[in-house]
């Protein structure tokens, strides 16, 4: 009976279920059986066709979930369950099915699989996300809007450098992802404490046949488990690309708050409904969800770092717990990727409020540029910052344009002319590099899609 908001269908996307459903995790088990089969053979440990037989049979075709579940609740270990009933349909060539491998021979080798493909989801998910960001910082790189600090008026920018800033961000979690995957992708056939005694004299080569035939490298040392301190780094860069994630969905929540109505998440006029009893609401509830998915993926890391100790050559505390975090890890992320990809390609941009808000603080938002202005001419940056604070002071408490205060005032105007007051006043002209900055964060994304060889 489904329980859980992924059990039930509400969180998780087809693509990510399946890689981590039951299924799949019985053949990824399966095609290590088979490979270490093979590989015996190989060495002449065994005979070709009995090889040929248990690769033959190590498929969910022949291997059902509900025989392996019957024998694993009369056995009580999951492992040798579905070694019993591989064995039963090899027939006589069973008797060579799990030969001088230990459980997590199988179980670690099976994970590194899943986590192939589900790195790879993530991969493509990233590029998508990454490549929506490009155009978006593209499209508006030239709308204005005011940038803020402290939740408060600062100077300001356009949406385009917002997003910009958020592209690159993605790109170097696209960057950890792939760096990270070549250390987490590892299989091992050591046996019991890892010394690989159960396999005899041809171990390494058993062990080398194996990854090669799984497409996978061999850890280079393990005890009985290939060390956790791979799974989790693996968590932490998961986690780490859900908060931002996190924070994109809390800028737009904030910008789609009605006093400033600046961005909003796409929303289905026709049929979608915001509020069970207030017919007006649009809420931001997809980003909402992403923040707040975003608090459970955080909450991974901590018990994928209690996995990396371990009594001596291994005891079982991991086991359980990683149970429950890998498939969420990436269950979640896999899911909030996806729909934030969505909100980014369909946002809605209000420019005509965006002016508006440039305009709340009457000028004040360009202290800054008049400042520099009067510093160029030859006022102490000091002096000019003390007297533009006054002024700012004087325009918000007396709720004077700030224009009108500088242009009377005698010090203001023995060096800055009125056109040359409200030209510093215009935001247009106090944008420094930020469409430089776009253009080269766009060109060296654009060049890294192609190292990656991602096709746009």
């Amino acid at each position: 009976m489904p329980i859980l908001p992924i059990d039930t269908g509400r969180y998780g996307t087809p693509e990510m279920m399946k890689i981590f459903d039951e299924k799949n995790k019985l053949q990824k088990i399966l095609d290590v059986e088979a490979a270490l089969a093979w590989a015996h053979a190989q060495v002449g440990d065994i005979p070709v066709k009995d090889a040929k037989k248990i690769m033959r049979r190590a498929s969910t075709k022949y291997v059902k979930i509900s025989r392996v579940k019957r024998v694993e609740k009369e056995i009580k270990h999951d492992v040798m369950a579905v070694v019993k009933v591989l064995s039963a349909v090899s027939g006589p060539s069973g008797a060579y099915v799990h030969l001088g491998a230990t459980s997590n021979d199988i179980t670690d080798t099976a994970l590194a699989l899943q986590l192939r493909s589900a790195i790879n989801l993530i991969e493509k998910r990233l590029n998508e996300l990454e490549k929506v960001l490009m155009l978006q910082a593209e499209k508006y790189k030239d709308t204005i809007m005011i940038g803020r600090t402290h939740g408060q008026h600062a100077t300001p920018i356009t949406l385009g450098f917002k997003f910009a800033v958020w592209m690159r961000e993605i790109a170097r979690h696209s960057a950890r992802l792939r760096q990270c995957r070549d250390r987490v992708l590892v299989g091992k056939m050591s046996g019991a404490v890892g010394t690989q005694a159960g396999f005899g004299t041809h171990a390494l080569e058993i062990q080398d046949l194996v990854m090669e035939k799984l497409r996978l490298k061999p850890s280079d040392i393990t005890t009985q488990i290939v060390q956790r301190d791979h799974h989790a780094e693996l968590i932490c860069v998961l986690a780490n690309i859900a908060s931002s994630l996190s924070k994109f969905a809390l800028e737009i929540r904030e910008l789609q708050r009605p006093e400033i109505g600046e961005l909003a998440e796409p929303f289905e006029v026709a049929k979608q409904v915001g509020s069970s009893t207030m017919p007006h609401k649009r809420n931001p509830e997809i980003s909402e969800r992403i923040c707040g998915l975003a608090k459970i993926m955080r909450s991974l890391v901590q018990p994928a770092l209690e996995n990396v100790p371990t009594w001596h050559e291994r005891d079982l505390t991991q086991s359980s717990a990683e149970r429950f975090i890998i498939p969420e890890a990436f269950i979640i992320l896999d899911y909030m990727i996806a729909n934030m990809t969505k909100i980014i390609q369909n946002i809605y941009v209000n420019k005509r409020r965006m002016m508006r808000n440039l305009n709340l603080t009457q000028g004040r938002a360009m202290s800054e540029s008049v400042m520099l202005a009067l510093a160029r001419k030859g006022v102490s940056r000091q002096e000019a910052h003390e007297l533009i604070r006054k002024m700012a002071m004087k325009s918000e408490l007396e709720r004077i344009p700030f224009g009108e205060v500088l242009v009377k005032d005698p010090i203001v105007t023995k060096y800055l002319k009125p056109s040359e007051i409200y030209a510093a006043l215009e935001p247009e002209n106090y944008l420094g590099t930020t469409i430089k900055q776009i253009e080269f964060a766009v060109r060296r994304t654009q060049m890294e899609r192609s190292a990656r060889k991602i096709s746009d």
